[in-house]
């Protein structure tokens, strides 16, 4: 055997030139620098996902908790008021069809940042509205903006963390929903009562702005970001899971044909169900407060926050818990089945609301049950990064899954309204409603979705073939 070296082609130094020049090899490090790696970077991008998450769910509370004068001004009936939080979620959930996709497309970093822009412009632009049509129309134009927000974020996590650190990972930057959504009702109210409802979508929309601003100017992958250390970028690929080989199946896997997989389907209507719940809370909680319980304004300003931080902790708590037991060796089928089916389970405590003329029992049920539901949403945002076949099929399975939890924001929206209007306001059939779609959650997670493993690339290929 000749132990010439052959001279490199141009085709080798053209390829050569066009890699990336801030990319970094993979260092190969000792298991003391694995386990605790010089840097932080990762958090500091999850940290950043958080408050675009809050800020989102800031933006999109912020209308829900101006309904009561929003309500008044324009002499609006609760089935419109319905139909004005449903438009945001008709438009949000046909643009998660492709807003996975997107952000595959052209990145997490300029994905999420323009998303950021359009979404807080929108926002601004609701100060604008005056009466039903118009405000219907701006809550579809946010709708379409807010889109790409959870594919970015779970695209983020599987970039930038490894496997073992990912259920926190994840719990953080979902609890910023359950934050912005508990600031927004004290913001919010603060602002009405000092100017005007219309003044504080102005502020939460200049909030967009500037948090797409730092995200555009911090967000790089790991091999191309100049803060991490050594350390840490191995630490990160050393948990990272291996690719598939998709060089000849890639260009045929088109997103329609994730659908052919029985386990999309089932993380898809799971996440229907939990997040029904979700946005009940997130759209009607403020309106159940004043109308069933009692609560003023400002008082609303108050209590109405505490499930939503409640469901912050019990939210970490899940994260942390799922990936306790990805450390000690649980499988990830049991793991996330234990935790989603487990948290569902208490989560039906909502029912029990019914049951209590007390306004403190009855917000400590509702806290507890939506704790619950967050602990259990904790593991149920790992499934696309934990279903993707590769990284870059990672937010087109989460915007399918999101796709699903937005029609059941339509859903609730709509139901809700219409079943207030039509049982003069009463919030039994509701919560009823809302306790039926936690049981079929826990039968979806535990029948439906066999094992949570990457999908084979090569059974949709063959598939999209025939």
């Amino acid at each position: 055997m000749s132990s010439r070296i052959p001279a490199r082609s141009s085709t080798d130094q053209t390829a050569k030139a066009r890699q990336p020049t801030q990319t970094r090899p993979r260092t190969d490090l000792d298991a003391a620098a694995l386990a605790r790696p010089k840097g932080n970077i990762r958090w500091v991008i999850i940290a950043l996902a958080f408050l675009g998450t809050a800020i989102v769910y800031i933006d999109r509370a912020n209308l829900s908790a101006a309904v009561p004068s929003i309500q008044q001004q324009f002499s609006l009936s609760n089935t419109e008021i319905g139909l004005i939080l449903s438009g945001f979620f008709w438009t949000y959930a046909v643009a998660q069809l492709f807003a996975g996709w997107f952000v595959d497309k052209i990145g997490t970093r300029r994905g999420y940042a323009l998303a950021a822009i359009l979404w807080s412009i929108f926002t601004a632009a609701t100060s604008l509205g005056r009466g039903f049509l118009s405000l219907l129309g701006l809550r579809l134009l946010l709708g379409i903006g807010e889109a790409p927000a959870y594919p970015s974020n779970v695209k983020a996590v599987r970039e930038w963390m490894p496997k073992r650190e990912r259920g926190l990972a994840t719990a953080i930057f979902d609890s910023g929903s359950r934050v912005g959504t508990a600031l927004s009702l004290p913001i919010v109210v603060l602002v009405i009562s000092l100017t005007s409802w219309e003044f504080s979508f102005v502020i939460t929309g200049i909030l967009g702005v500037i948090w797409a601003a730092v995200w555009y100017a911090f967000y790089r992958k790991p091999q191309e970001h100049k803060m991490v250390s050594a350390e840490e970028l191995a630490y990160i690929e050393a948990g990272q899971e291996s690719e598939q080989d998709v060089a000849a199946t890639r260009d045929r896997i088109r997103w329609v044909d994730l659908l052919r997989f029985r386990a999309v389907w089932g993380m898809m209507l799971g996440n229907f169900c939990i997040a029904f719940v979700i946005y009940w809370f997130v759209t009607w909680f403020p309106t159940y407060l004043i109308t069933s319980r009692g609560f003023s304004l400002p008082s609303l300003g108050i209590f109405g926050s505490i499930p939503a931080l409640f469901a912050v902790l019990l939210g970490w708590l899940g994260g942390y818990v799922a990936d306790l037991l990805i450390r000690r060796g649980w499988s990830a089928t049991r793991a996330r089945k234990t935790c989603i089916i487990g948290g569902l389970a208490v989560s039906t405590c909502i029912l029990l609301s019914l049951g209590t003329d007390s306004p403190a029992v009855a917000i400590a049920l509702l806290s507890l049950s939506y704790g619950a539901l967050t602990f259990a949403n904790a593991s149920v945002w790992l499934l696309p990064g934990e279903l993707a076949p590769t990284v870059k099929h990672v937010g087109s399975l989460a915007g399918l899954m999101n796709f699903a939890g937005a029609v059941a924001g339509i859903l609730v929206s709509i139901a809700v309204g219409a079943l207030l209007d039509a049982t003069g306001g009463s919030f039994t059939a509701p919560l009823v409603m809302t306790t039926a779609f936690l049981v079929l959650g826990i039968i979806t997670f535990a029948f439906v979705i066999k094992k949570v493993e990457p999908l084979k690339l090569s059974e949709a290929a063959s598939a999209a073939r025939d």
